[in-house]
Parts: structure tokens; sequence; C-alpha cells
């Protein structure tokens, strides 16, 4: 017998907000006493004040962490018996899931049942495979002379700062959680002041399913503030940071400030969708990009937001392309059935909207949206909107957006299309559409970017990783590649004397 669908409203409004920080294994108020206050984006509410983390907050949790991976009490167990904590670490999760998938909606304004569906499955299941995947990593012996053994093993980096973005706090969260704490390290998670919820929570789940006190701290605060503070600390020996192009830039200058501690980043996209006049199902190339583009609002660093069709089918593709538009029109996040939420804050509508305005400016053409919505709410929606005629040097096509607006671009051939394509200093993914198996891989292999799907559009897995070319940053979550990331190569060198 199916459950009943949770009344997510009810559930909202007796919902009581922990603010404080998690440090040491315990909420604590922020050391100066200060807080900020979290509405939420759907409609305005007050969600509760949380603690505003500042440098001494920072080094609280750094020392914290620091004396949990000193003594061992984590990195000292066994592979197997790390496995066993992350895996009910994520049993945990599932266990909370319409907990944390309430957090997550009223926070950044994506509705449940994508917070339910995609977020919280996601974190469960990283946090599972990095469990499975943790004591199955083998360590190196190379092929040396015989005189010599030279061992080549993984050792856990020590304290790693983790500071993600707000459009989809705990997936970003586990992908880095997920290879850090499973190779041994203590972690201090600074996520956006814009949803910091779930993290405080997940720290708390963790706790519960075995995880020592000190191995995961969330210092919730602004990012010039706590995220900086993180970044330039001389105790931090990584971080793992995603979010956008210009605070990746100062990632790497704070560690050139402080201690060279190794920086990761994952930034931001522009992502281009090609489509070719001799892929034969142009509606589906058309209903995938207005799927993937309006999803989570726009709010997305992989969106493809610059669409580049070939002109032959270029009228048939935003005639389908405009029809769909109106389906993600934002609804209530909490009814179960939107497709579209709110965007993340006032602030966020209004950079939006301005691309909007700056799009019609330059001279392209809007064929559907463009308008806020649904704004008697007290949130924050904007309408699907789509531009066609648009040109590579408009400020739709060059800038990362987040928001639910499409840039369509019409190009004469493939030579023309890969040069569009590759014109960004984005190259986080892309996408071909073609029923020509050669052109497929050669313009999959032309294009400059970490990922590049044929004839879809962000299908995914766990097992491959994510990341991109250019200024789409350094770092690749996902994948056994990302234990890279956290963990140091040591060379063991023995020499072996002759009987």
């Amino acid at each position: 017998m199916n459950k009943p669908a949770p009344d997510w409203h009810a559930a909202a409004s007796a919902l009581r907000i922990d603010g404080r920080a998690f440090v040491g294994g315990q909420r604590v108020a922020s050391a100066s006493g200060e807080t900020f206050t979290k509405t939420s984006p759907i409609d305005g509410r007050v969600l509760g004040e949380i603690a505003r983390g500042r440098t001494e907050d920072v080094d609280r949790a750094v020392a914290s962490a620091r004396a949990a991976f000193a003594d061992a009490r984590w990195a000292g167990k066994a592979p197997a018996a790390r496995k066993k904590t992350l895996q009910r670490f994520a049993e945990k999760i599932l266990a909370a899931k319409d907990e944390l998938a309430l957090l997550e909606t009223l926070d950044m304004g994506k509705p449940i049942q994508y917070s339910l569906g995609v977020d919280v499955a996601a974190t469960a299941r990283t946090i599972a495979w990095y469990a499975e995947a943790v004591d199955k990593i083998y360590d190196e012996i190379a092929p040396t002379a015989a005189s010599a053994l030279a061992l080549i093993t993984r050792e856990p980096m020590g304290v790693v700062g983790v500071v993600v973005p707000w459009n989809y706090p705990m997936i970003m969260a586990a992908w880095k959680l997920g290879p850090a704490l499973a190779a041994g390290n203590s972690v201090v998670l600074k996520p956006s002041e814009k949803s910091p919820l779930t993290a405080l929570r997940l720290a708390e789940l963790a706790l519960e399913a075995g995880l020592p006190e000190g191995v995961f701290n969330v210092v919730p605060g602004y990012g010039h503030e706590a995220g900086e503070a993180l970044a330039l600390h001389m105790d931090v020996d990584a971080i793992g940071f995603t979010g956008s192009t210009r605070v990746g830039r100062k990632m790497l200058e704070y560690a050139g400030r402080s201690n060279l501690k190794r920086v990761y980043n994952e930034l931001g996209g522009k992502s281009a969708f090609v489509v070719f006049d001799d892929f034969a199902n142009t509606e589906r190339a058309a209903k995938t990009v207005a799927g993937s583009m309006f999803f989570n609002q726009g709010e997305s660093c992989n969106a493809p937001s610059r669409v580049l069709v070939h002109e032959k089918v270029a009228d048939r593709f935003l005639e389908v392309v405009a029809a769909e538009a109106p389906k993600y029109a934002p609804g209530d996040p909490l009814s179960g059935s939107a497709e579209m939420g709110a965007l993340v804050d006032e602030g966020q509508m209004k950079t939006v909207l301005g691309y909007i305005d700056a799009g019609a400016t330059e001279g392209a053409r809007l064929v559907t949206g463009g308008q806020r919505a649904r704004a008697e709410t007290g949130g924050f929606y904007v309408q699907p909107t789509v531009f066609e005629r648009v040109r590579n040097d408009m400020r739709i096509a060059r800038e990362e957006i987040f928001g639910p607006v499409m840039s369509v671009i019409r190009f004469k051939d493939e030579a023309e299309a890969i040069a569009i394509a590759n014109d960004s200093s984005y190259g986080l993914q892309a996408s071909v559409w073609s029923d020509n198996v050669n052109r497929a891989h050669r313009v999959a292999r032309a294009l400059r970017a970490g990922t590049v799907h044929v004839n879809q559009y962000d299908e995914d897995d766990i097992t491959v990783p994510f990341g991109g070319y250019k200024q789409s940053g350094n770092g690749r979550d996902k994948s056994l590649h990302a234990f890279d990331k956290y963990t140091e190569l040591k060379t063991t060198w023995l020499r072996i004397d002759a009987a």
C-alpha cells in the first residue's frame, strides 16, 4: 500500500529551525553570538536565525577537525570500518528524506518533488558509493629493479575545507564529503549563506551514524567572512570549492596568500547544445533542451543555455521549444507537482531579469517568457525564457545567467558550429545531436568540454567524473578520480641488500 504524500504546507508550518553551527560534534552558537535571518524565496517567510560564522568560528572548527585527524579517531580506522559508518550515514539520510527535502525546498526554492526524488536520493547514493569504494582501492608497487622495493601509497590529506553553492546544496556537499571522508580526512563545510539548512542537518545525521566527533564540522556564514577565513587558514590542507568563476579565482589567491593548500575548483558553465540538420527527431532534441534548461529554475552550472541549431531546422526547433517552455511555468514548490520553483533570492531574480533586458537591448528576439511570475506570493519567480537570433558576442550568450534563460544561435555548417561552441571562456559540458556516427564522434572530440553528451543531455552516474575545461575549473567531482583530490601519494623506497 502506497504511503500518502505528506502535507508539505503543514510540515513547513510546523518546522522549527536550529541554525547554530556544528563543531566538535555539537550545535554551537557563533563565537560573537551574531546571526543572520534566513528567509524562504518561495514566499518570503522567515525560516529562522542562522549562526554568522567568522574567523574565530572557523578557527574552532579547524582545530576540532585537526584534533580528530591527529589522534586518528577516523583516519586510523580500517577502510572497511569507515565503509560501515558511511553506509549507516547514507541510511540515515534516506530515513530523514522528507525532512531534508523540505529544508532544501524552503531554503532555495526548488520543487519539493525534485528535492525528494533527485537531491536527497543522489546525496544518499553518493555517500553509499564512496563508502563501498574505499576498501577496494589498492596501493601500488613500482616496477623497480630487484635491489629495491618502491611502495606507492595513498594517505588522507588531513583537514579539508569544503565550500559549496546554493543551487544543489546537498548533492554538491556529498560529492566532496563522500571521497574526503572515505579517504580518512576531517572536514569543515561552509555552506552558502543562501542555503545552509541541509548541511547542518547532515552533520547531525553523520554523528548519529557513528562518525566520530570533530570529523565533520559545519560553519554557516557569508563567503567574505567564513568562506574567506577557511580558504586562508594555515591549518587547512585542501579546499574543495564549487561556485562562480569569480570566487574560484579568489580561492586560488587565498591559497597563494596562505599555505599553498590544494584548491580544487568546480566553476561555472555556458554549455553548448548543438543540433545538426541530420538528426531526424528535431522534436526530441527540442523537448530535451527545454527540460534540461528549465530544470532547477535554470540554476545549474551545466544548464544548456547556448543552443546552437542548424539553420535548416531552426524554425521547427523553435516552434517546439516555444510550445514546451510554458509547461515549466513556475508553480508552488510545495505543491508536489510544480516543474519549476523560485529563484534563490531577490538579488538573483533581479540579476536574471537584468540579463533578459540586456538580451532584448542587444538585438535578440524574445520568443517566450521574459517576465517575473507569481509576484503576489512574495516569492522570486521568473518565467521560462527563450531568445533567438542570438549572436555569440551578446552577454546572454557569454555570461553565466543562472536562471531560466535560453539563447538560440543559428549556424550554417559543422565548422561554424564547433567554432561557436568553443568560443567561450567556459568548458563544462556540451551536447551533440546527429544521426551521423562519424560526425557525432568528430564533433564530440573537437568540443572543449569536460563532458560531451551525444543525442541526449545530462544523463548521469556517480561512476563518471564531473568537471570542466578552461574557466570551468580544474577539479573533478564524482567517480574514483575524486579520491585524487583528497589524498596524498607517498613513495616509500626500500633498498634490498644482496645476501
